[in-house]
């Protein structure tokens, strides 16, 4: 169906006055107001000057100046007072014939009539920047004869203005024969926005411009999602709504069971069609002229003639009549077979190369041989068959070459130990064909695991060289680098040196550690991104790493960061091995670049994600796969958009696996509004948050972590004020004061938003952004990486965790679900497994007789109450009781009596996604009531309560009363806990548990907080975590996995 049909009557106007909001007043002297002939007669009417005071805009000439045309008379008496009027009032476009004379009747040889297919009028006004504000193409027509306009402040925009005309003719500008609208020939006409109305227009007799855009043409949200799917008007409507306008795509997000595949478009003998200006593709959006001769592009407004093998007849609705045939014409996204044209150089074999740290922690970790085992595990299923080159690099303190040559029995290993002197031994069969080779390639990763298990060095890594040496043997062909590496680099290029200062934890000064200090690792990662380089990272820490020196590689060059913070082998390799698996064998695209194009008016401000800028909006991708996620910001650039609606279209242009130069296109039409109302009711508020997220990640790293709160926090009160506050009355473009309101009833919080306050709170109390002492700092950085590269569906439980009751869950919990009515969050995975009951994030929600599966998307913690069913807690863990147990070396028995299978099919279902074809599982970390490291870590999550750091001392309830206050309410710092929706379970603990209550210094407590005592210096991290909260026993280590 065709949606959005506007509709304007040039004469309506003359025949209703209920179509204006305002009838202008008389001006003095009684009667109509009829505007004075200029000098000569004949000739259009211009307004006169604004006032008398000294440049107060524009002012025409002075009357008598040779050659300088005509000049109204100054203003009749009491037109000041008119003026003044007028300003206070609301303004709606007056009828096109006026009172003083005729319309003016259609030049010849003009454009075609107004009704013609695919041109159209939006309803009200035209707005400055449509036309007379565009430095391309000539002026427009200036009014007719008779119409009168309103005087305008200088620097206002004139709402009431039907078309802005051009200024009084200048020296030596011939006037308009016959007082006449001055025509323009179709070919010379000036190029407006879509839904500008044509030049020349009769306004005699009823003229229908007709604008015509399917809203029902959407880019899958799996693809595309935007903040709102409305647009404000103009920048001061933006402004006061506080909506963050933007979006977030995943351009290779896998397809759904449900969903539809993307069609691909062969490009005929005309080519790939595209604006000649801009360079925007043809999309369902454009507009068609001439019978299909030219078509109006939707972002710039350009015309373009329509290549003679492309051409097609249009309907009686001005719309091609084989749009049903060309994907490109009615589709949100399709995917050009590029030609020729579209490649810098004929696209390149699929190439892997893998960096592995071989020291002593790699080996005896069992790093080594995850790793080995995973790369043999995938070699079957890498992208491009026989295509794909495949090459490793090892390194300690010396670079270990392989060649890997198909005429080999067993590879060779050459060793360069001269990192200053660095050299490539071999120049050939150091990247080889996987398909020629392959025995080979598997002999050496079979020995990999014992090659250096004899005599390994030991916290020694030269991790820089081994990148050079990586790049040259790839930089001819590209492709993917997935390096490896357990301990601090400390030789040669990019050695790294421990930075912790726990005296500036928790301050402003924390920033200085989340800053790479070294430019080594983003300078490498430029000069990566330019020969096509994408670098994967596996980080294994057991200790202080500097991740935000190293998380530049994948950063800059479109990978992605992984890390297993105190990696064991029996409990991580699964999950490490699965994620290998997926990075490795998942639809990936090289050599890529990506624009997102928007509708003259608007532009895209920032980006965020995991790129390289080329110029100010090429973003250089060597890599992208189906977890690429990227983000923009959307803000006006005019005063006015110019159309009715917002285009907005993302071209990535990429190398598929099998060889083939593709464009994926997504374009979508966004409704312009002029109601705050509509567009709250617009926004969605799961990709709002998912945007903020990104959004202050970047606060974080430019400012410090305190004004990231603040500004999520700032940012939530101004959305909850702007939704609430209802829509406002605009004169000319300038939001009028309302009058006083009845502060008695206070206003709801609409429907769509209610969950941005809770959102919001869970958000400052992120491991990204909390506050104190105890979040490591390699573990913020990591989780900056996450919320940049998280899609919705991961970030809104990262965001606000689930927390399933698993001791008294219902009896259908754990099984498959056959009813249709039950709501789509209520079950999970493939075979719709039923989950049980969440509960709010609070402590109150939480029994001692009790056991909690918490899952945040990345990771999982089950919470085993003092005096829980021993039967239950035996059927999960294999002991009736965790007491004078280590819960570190629990594993969840999921295959054992009816409870287990149910618990652990639940557990299964939560990572088991319907559009994702590659499973990777969780860590699942056992919490033991009365643990003070363990349990501290897991009231993090509890983000209902208060917490222990500026800005985190919010319960629940109380952000609730701070947001409906307008930000004006002062928090109660340790106060009581609210009541969160679900009620008290009865058996909760009691008072003094850690995290029960805020902590005392140097004591366990709360949310963990600024008041734990400073860990010893040097202090490792692993192990349990949150054994950074306190002085650790020698040699401790912190951190769970961020």
């Amino acid at each position: 169906p065709i949606t959005n049909l506007a509709v304007v009557d040039n004469n309506s106007n003359n025949n209703s006055d209920n179509n204006m909001s305002f009838q202008p007043p008389p001006p003095p002297n009684n009667g109509g107001f009829r505007p004075p002939p200029p000098p000569g007669g004949g000739g259009g009417f211009a307004p006169p000057p604004p006032g008398k005071r000294p440049g107060a805009g524009f002012a025409p000439p002075p009357p008598g100046r040779p050659g300088a045309g005509f000049a109204p008379p100054p203003p009749a008496a009491g037109m000041g007072q008119l003026n003044r009027d007028m300003g206070k009032m609301s303004f709606a476009p007056p009828p096109p014939g006026g009172a003083g004379g005729p319309p003016p009747p259609a030049a010849a040889g003009g454009p075609p009539p107004p009704a013609a297919p695919g041109q159209f009028a939006p309803p009200g006004v035209q707005p400055p920047g449509a036309f007379g504000n565009q430095s391309r193409g000539p002026p427009g027509p200036p009014a007719a004869p008779g119409m009168f306009q309103q005087p305008q402040a200088p620097g206002m925009f004139n709402p009431g203005a039907a078309k802005p005309g051009p200024p009084p003719p200048g020296p030596g500008a011939p006037p308009a024969p016959g007082g006449m609208q001055q025509q323009q020939p179709p070919q010379q006409q000036p190029q407006g926005m879509p839904g500008a109305a044509p030049m020349g227009a009769n306004p005699a007799g009823t003229q229908q411009f007709m604008e015509k855009i399917d809203y029902s043409i959407t880019i899958p949200e799996r693809l595309f999602r935007f903040t709102a799917s409305k647009i404000p008007q103009s920048p001061a409507m933006a402004t006061s709504s506080k909506i963050p306008l933007g979006g977030i795509l995943r351009p290779l997000a896998p397809c759904g069971e449900d969903d539809e595949e993307i069609d691909t478009v062969q490009p005929g003998s005309a080519g790939i069609i595209r604006c000649k200006r801009c360079r925007t593709y043809i999309n369902a959006f454009v507009s068609w002229l001439e019978h299909g001769r030219r078509w109006r592009c939707n972002i710039c407004a350009q015309m373009n003639d329509t290549p003679a093998a492309y051409f097609c007849h249009l309907d009686d609705e001005g719309l091609r009549r084989d749009r049903f045939e060309r994907p490109e014409l009615s589709k949100g996204v399709v995917e050009f077979l590029a030609p020729a044209e579209y490649m810098v150089r004929p696209p390149q074999e699929p190439s892997y190369f893998f960096v592995i740290d071989v020291s002593a922690t790699a080996v005896r970790s069992g790093m080594l041989h995850a790793a080995s085992n995973a790369i043999r595990k995938s070699l079957d299923d890498l992208p491009g068959r026989s295509r794909t080159k495949i090459g490793f690099i090892t390194f300690d303190n010396s670079v270990h070459y392989y060649n890997l040559g198909s005429d080999l029995s067993q590879p060779q290993m050459l060793v360069v130990s001269d990192l200053k002197e660095l050299f490539v031994p071999l120049p050939d069969n150091l990247l080889v064909n996987l398909e020629e080779s392959r025995d080979v390639v598997e002999t050496f990763l079979d020995n990999l695991p014992d090659m250096f298990a004899k005599n390994p060095v030991v916290s020694q890594s030269c991790l820089g060289p081994a990148l050079k040496a990586a790049f040259t043997v790839m930089k001819q062909v590209g492709g993917k680098m997935c390096v490896f590496q357990t301990v601090m680099p400390n030789m040669g290029d990019g050695s790294l040196k421990p930075r912790e200062n726990q005296a500036i934890m928790g301050t402003p000064q924390e920033v200085k550690v989340l800053r790479p200090e070294t430019p080594w690792y983003k300078d490498t990662a430029i000069e990566f991104s330019r020969q096509q380089i994408s670098v994967d990272m596996f980080l294994f820490p057991y200790q202080y790493m500097d991740l935000s020196a190293m998380g530049e590689l994948p950063k800059m060059t479109a990978g992605n960061m992984h890390s297993y913070v105190m990696f064991n082998f029996d409990k991580d390799s699964q999950r490490f091995e699965e994620q290998l698996n997926k990075t490795l064998t998942q639809e990936t695209a090289f050599e890529s670049v990506m624009r997102i194009r928007c509708t003259k008016g608007m532009r895209i401000t920032n980006f965020y994600g995991n790129f390289y800028i080329r110029g100010t909006d090429l973003m250089a991708l060597p890599n992208v796969n189906s977890e690429s996620v990227f983000g923009f910001d959307l803000m006006h650039d005019e005063i006015n958009v110019a159309s009715t609606y917002v285009t907005v279209q993302a071209a990535l242009l990429y190398t598929s696996g099998s060889g083939q130069r593709r464009i994926r296109v997504m374009t979508q039409a966004l409704p312009i509004t002029g109601l705050t109302s509509e567009l709250v009711e617009s926004v969605d508020a799961q990709a709002t948050c998912n945007l903020l997220c990104k959004q202050a990640v970047d606060v974080s790293m430019k400012t410090n972590i305190d004004q990231a709160r603040m500004r999520l926090q700032q940012t939530c009160v101004d959305i909850m004020r702007g939704a609430k506050g209802g829509d406002k009355r605009t004169v000319s473009g300038y939001t009028v004061p309302q009058g006083p309101q009845d502060d008695g009833e206070e206003k709801p919080i609409p429907e769509n938003l209610e969950l941005i306050p809770l959102y919001t709170l869970a958000m400052m109390k992120n491991v990204a952004f909390r506050g104190g002492t105890d979040v490591h700092p390699d573990e913020r950085i990591q989780a900056f990486h996450q919320m940049y590269s998280m899609w919705t569906n991961v970030s809104k439980y990262f965001i606000y965790p689930r927390l399933f009751s698993l001791h008294d869950m219902s009896a259908d919990a754990g099984f498959c679900c056959e009813d249709d009515d039950v709501p789509d969050e209520n079950v999970a995975g493939r075979r719709d497994i039923l989950l049980p009951d969440t509960l709010p994030l609070s402590v109150d929600n939480l029994s001692s007789d009790g056991i909690y599966l918490l899952d945040n998307g990345i990771e999982m913690y089950i919470w085993v109450g003092r005096s829980a069913d021993q039967n239950l807690v035996n059927s999960l863990f294999g002991a009736p009781s965790l007491d004078n147990v280590d819960p570190a070396q629990l594993q969840v028995d999921t295959e054992g009596d009816e409870y287990a299978t149910r618990v652990g099919d639940i557990i299964y279902s939560l990572r088991d996604d319907l559009a994702d074809p590659f499973f990777v599982s969780s860590r699942i970390q056992i919490v033991r009531e009365g643990d003070g490291q363990m349990e501290a870590r897991f009231f993090w999550f509890m983000v209902e309560d208060p917490a222990s750091f500026q800005g985190g001392t919010f319960s629940y309830e109380d952000f609730m009363h701070f947001v409906q206050q307008g930000g004006n309410a002062a928090p109660t710092a340790g106060g009581p806990r609210g009541m969160p929706p679900g009620g008290m379970p009865p058996g909760r603990p009691g008072p003094p548990g850690p995290g029960m209550a805020p902590p005392a210094p140097q004591q366990y407590g709360g949310p963990p907080g600024s008041g734990m005592a400073p860990p010893a210096p040097q202090q490792q991290y692993g192990g349990p975590p949150g054994s950074g909260m306190a002085p650790p026993a020698p040699q401790q280590q912190y951190g769970g996995p961020p």
